[in-house]
């Protein structure tokens, strides 16, 4: 079964940092491009960040710019999100998904081209 399985979500403290994982099952990440969207309870879903194929391509939402890092790692066929000085706003349940590439936009245009979608995790940034 082809899927994308999230881990390292949990509950932290505002300022704190966590590191979340997506890894690939039953297929190579290596030629998809891999993104984070979120869903805070009550809101609409919104993109986060996006890593190319090429690694060194890669997509911010301004909301989360200077504190979330986005990478790779072809050998563990996983990606990951450093999220560092966490906040309050940021409490939601974060999905990861694989595109064809990132798009340039990827805070609105995160749900184009998608064709595998993780079932997500949750994060609750609480004091």
């Amino acid at each position: 079964q082809l899927q994308l399985v999230e881990s390292g979500g949990g509950l932290v403290q505002p300022g704190g940092s966590l590191r979340l994982s997506c890894a690939g099952s039953g297929f190579s990440l290596d030629t998809w491009a891999i993104g984070w969207f979120r869903q805070a309870p009550g809101k609409e879903r919104e993109g986060v960040s996006c890593v190319d194929s090429v690694p060194t391509i890669t997509r911010y939402a301004d909301s989360v710019k200077g504190r979330f890092t986005i990478s790779r790692d072809s050998a563990k066929n996983t990606a990951y999100l450093q999220m560092n000085d966490l906040k309050s706003e940021d409490t939601a349940r974060y999905h990861c998904v694989a595109h064809y590439s990132c798009p340039v936009d990827y805070y609105n245009d995160f749900a184009y081209n998608v064709n595998y979608w993780g079932k997500g995790i949750l994060v609750n940034v609480s004091s």
